[in-house]
Parts: structure tokens; C-alpha cells; sequence
């Protein structure tokens, strides 16, 4: 009887330590709150792939950035003073004409409700520019829409990155492509505050930087190692899953 009881106790013992162990394997990435489990929860089922809650939030966000960045490049041909802004203001309303029409598309095909109105920041930007005349006019408008399309720009990258969805990917290429394409003609303006942009930007980061010590005053650098010359390619870099037309890019 002392040897079943012994063996017995011996086997449960088992059987709880083989449990400990396989536990956390299976149940990890399950439990609630986990980034896996929150990723299958958010996400449902389409013909293109997953539609996961950041891919819905992301159609959505397009949309919003059109509702204000097309009036504002409206507002912009019609009375900035400069050309480098009406053109930039030029570029606003070609792009997002076309970007608008291929978020509404992919949304009536995922079946993905959008807005009709900018959201209160957004509109709070256009009575910015309203109310502001010549030179003060100018500087907001390149700089509040800098900021906000590098913010974008960061989005649709990580968006571009981890989606399952087809859709969601080629709307992210043409996404990357317009949002560049803004980015580079309001920097063209001459007005853009980089410092400005460099402070926002440390002032929201985590990650400490890395890199070499800074130069010390005077000295003379090494020279840098020549690399081996690789041939050039024969290709091009492929567009963009959905290209605008070519009277729009050029734009």
C-alpha cells in the first residue's frame, strides 16, 4: 500500500511538472491582453487576407488625411502668394484626388465603413490657415503639413510591414508614394522647420541613439575604405501596386 501510495504521488508529481513546463508554450501567445492575442481577436476574415484592427484603422486614417489635405491644397492654389506653395498646394489636391478614389474602392470592397468629416485637430488646422495672411500663411502651411505627413509616412511603413491583407498592402504603395511625393514638394518651399521637426521627434522617442562619438574640432578624419564598384542593374525600382496617372504625378 506504501509503495501505490509512493508511486502515485511519484507519477502526480510528474504529471505536474510536464504540465509546468508545457503551460506557458501553448498558452502564452493565447492569453488575453498578448499582442498575438489581441492581433487574432481585432482581425477578421476576407477574400484578400486577415483585416486586422491597424489595417481598418489605417483605411480609415487615409481617408481622414484626404477630408483635410485636399481643401487645404485648394485653399493653397487659390492665394498663396508664393508659386512653391501653390504648387505644393497643387500636389495636395492631385494626390489625394487620386488616393481618395482608391481608399473609397478598397473600403467598398472590404465593406469598411469611412468618414465624411475631418476630425476636430484637422479642421482645427484649416481655420489655422484661414485666419493666417502672406508670409505666416505660408510658413503654417508647409510645417503643420510636414508634420503631419511624416507622422503618416511612419504609419503606412509599419502598415505596409505587417499586413495580411492584399488590399491593405497595395493601398499602403500607394499610399508611400503620394505621402513622399507631398513630403518632398512642401520641403521645396524653403519653409519647413527641421529643427523643429528633429525636437517633436526626440521629444516622443524610446530608444536611446547609437552611433559614433561626434568629430572631435580640427581633427582630420580617416579616409573612407573604396568600395568594390558593383555593376549597375539593368532594371528599375517597380512602382507602385496602383500608379496615378501619369497628368497627376506630374503634376
Amino acid at each position: 500500500m506504501r509503495f501505490l501510495t509512493g508511486t502515485g504521488l511519484i507519477v502526480v508529481a510528474l504529471t505536474a511538472t510536464v504540465a509546468a513546463i508545457l503551460f506557458p508554450v501553448w498558452s502564452y501567445d493565447d492569453r488575453s491582453g498578448t499582442a498575438e492575442a489581441n492581433l487574432r481577436a481585432g482581425s477578421v476574415p476576407t477574400p484578400w487576407g486577415p483585416l486586422s484592427a491597424a489595417d481598418r484603422d489605417f483605411v480609415v486614417r487615409v481617408r481622414l488625411a484626404g477630408l483635410w489635405e485636399l481643401p487645404a491644397g485648394q485653399q493653397a492654389v487659390g492665394r498663396a502668394p508664393s508659386v512653391a506653395v501653390r504648387t505644393a498646394g497643387e500636389h495636395l489636391v492631385q494626390g489625394h484626388t487620386y488616393l481618395d478614389a482608391r481608399v473609397r474602392e478598397v473600403a467598398s470592397r472590404l465593406n469598411l465603413e469611412l468618414p465624411n468629416q475631418p476630425t476636430a485637430q484637422q479642421q482645427g488646422w484649416l481655420k489655422e490657415f484661414t485666419k493666417a495672411r502672406g508670409k505666416e500663411y505660408e510658413t503654417k502651411f508647409a510645417n503643420i503639413l510636414r508634420r503631419a505627413h511624416g507622422k503618416v509616412f511612419s504609419l503606412v511603413a509599419d502598415i505596409r510591414n505587417s499586413t495580411r491583407n492584399t488590399l491593405v498592402r497595395a493601398l499602403a504603395d500607394d499610399a508611400n508614394t503620394t505621402v513622399l511625393d507631398h513630403i518632398k514638394i512642401l520641403e521645396a518651399t524653403g519653409l519647413v522647420d527641421f529643427d523643429a521637426i528633429a525636437s517633436q521627434a526626440a521629444g516622443t522617442g524610446t530608444a536611446s541613439p547609437t552611433g559614433p562619438p561626434p568629430p572631435v574640432p580640427g581633427a582630420t578624419p580617416p579616409p573612407a575604405k573604396t568600395l568594390t564598384p558593383t555593376p549597375t542593374p539593368s532594371f528599375s525600382l517597380p512602382p507602385a501596386a496602383s500608379r496615378p496617372r501619369s497628368d497627376i504625378t506630374n503634376g
